[in-house]
């Protein structure tokens, strides 16, 4: 029988593992209270891979994990594998954009004087060897 675990190791899924560890001494049950979640094993189950996390979640939960809100929607919308919606959500908002990201953004603008460069074969190397890829 296979197992029941179809969210098992996805982006989400192995992201809140990471932060739930690292914000250790802090137990997972405060922090699926802090969430709202009525189920505190909720969060264990999103960990496992055996549940979604929803939507209307994601604010609160980013808040109790103390990261970006935007990158956790993000993870959930791909979790979620309705590619209409995301769709719908890149139409309307374009690009989800972390914290994080735009000072990245801002960063690249100010170092181009805002010139709106292209993304060259060399421009992309370089960025790509920042990360060791």
């Amino acid at each position: 029988m296979p197992a029941k675990k179809p969210h098992a190791n996805t982006p989400l899924a192995d992201y809140i593992e990471k932060r739930v560890l690292e914000l250790r001494p802090k137990q997972q049950s405060q922090i699926a209270e802090e969430a709202g979640f009525k189920n505190v094993n909720m969060l264990s189950m999103i960990k496992s891979g055996t549940s979604k996390l929803p939507l209307d979640r994601v604010a609160a939960l980013a808040k109790a994990l103390d990261c970006d809100s935007k990158l956790l929607f993000r993870l959930a919308l791909e979790q979620q594998g309705n590619e209409t919606t995301a769709l719908a959500i890149a139409e309307i908002f374009g690009a989800i954009v972390t914290r994080n990201e735009a000072v990245w953004l801002n960063e690249i603008r100010d170092a181009s004087g805002n010139s709106d460069p292209s993304m060259t074969t060399r421009s992309r190397a370089a960025l790509r060897a920042i990360f060791g890829k």
